[in-house]
């Protein structure tokens, strides 16, 4: 016979940025959790960026690693994003959490520096991306039985609130979300579903070494001073908090934006 364990079915993430850094640690997260996970990411380098993007074969790691779903696709097409919601529906019956984590940076430049290029990639990626993953899956966080918990999450920065040099637009694409997280909040209200986001500091991922060298320095210490902590950020620290915020502990956490930085917007 089933237990009542058994009927329950499990609650299915679309995570995009997922290849690596916080993206993979948080698919890795929601995996660990009990979470059906479908994997977002575009695997591909972007003229734009002088670094390397994820791979196909970073997307791979993840998935052998996790057991989860991956998908290729670019999160600044909302057709792309559709198409993921379209195959956690197919798979899993349904979409829970939508965590927007694709974003890239473009750092060293002057706000009077920065090209039209720099600008318009940095936000399409990190506003237009969370804009889309929010229009693609909304429509089946609603659609899921009442009482819901579903949930929406954006990876912000604590460059949206901490004066920095060199990375005006990259500051203004986080604070953007910021902004979108906080009316998204306010547009759910009553319908169970959350939305938040979390700030982290200087992160130990694959994209520190080009912003040591956007800003021509070797140590990443120099970045570290601003944390009250003195030490990098770890992916899974920052996985952990987007976790909690995706449980059924956090339901009163809502247009919230939760810093993992290390208490480097505290100074």
């Amino acid at each position: 016979m089933p237990t009542d364990s058994d009927l329950i079915t499990p609650p299915t993430a679309i995570v995009t940025g997922a290849a690596r850094g916080i993206g993979a640690a948080t698919a890795m997260t929601l995996r660990q959790a009990g979470y059906n996970v479908v994997a977002f990411d575009s695997c591909r380098d972007d003229p734009a960026l002088s670094y390397p993007l994820a791979t196909r074969e970073d997307l791979d790691d993840v998935v052998a690693n996790t057991g989860a779903i991956p998908f290729v696709g670019d999160v600044r097409l909302v057709s792309d994003l559709q198409a993921a919601v379209d195959l956690a529906m197919q798979t899993f019956g349904g979409v829970d959490v939508l965590v927007a984590g694709a974003g890239v940076v473009i750092g060293g430049q002057s706000l009077a520096d920065t090209t039209d290029e720099s600008w318009q990639t940095q936000f399409d990626v990190n506003v237009t991306g969370v804009f889309n993953l929010v229009r693609a899956g909304l429509p089946a966080l609603l659609a899921q039985p009442t009482p819901r918990q579903g949930r929406v999450i954006a990876v912000s920065s604590a460059a949206a609130l901490k004066a920095s040099p060199q990375i005006a637009a990259y500051a203004a694409t986080k604070a953007a979300v910021l902004g979108l997280i906080r009316s998204l909040a306010a547009e759910l209200a009553d319908t169970g579903i959350t939305a938040n986001a979390v700030q982290p500091g200087t992160t130990d991922t694959a994209i520190l070494q080009p912003s040591l060298d956007a800003y021509a320095l070797d140590d990443p210490a120099s970045f570290t001073a601003h944390h009250i902590d003195n030490r990098l950020i770890q992916p899974a620290e920052v996985a952990a908090a987007i976790g909690w915020l995706c449980s059924p502990a956090s339901q009163a956490i809502n247009g919230a934006f939760i810093p993992v930085d290390g208490g480097m917007t505290a100074r």
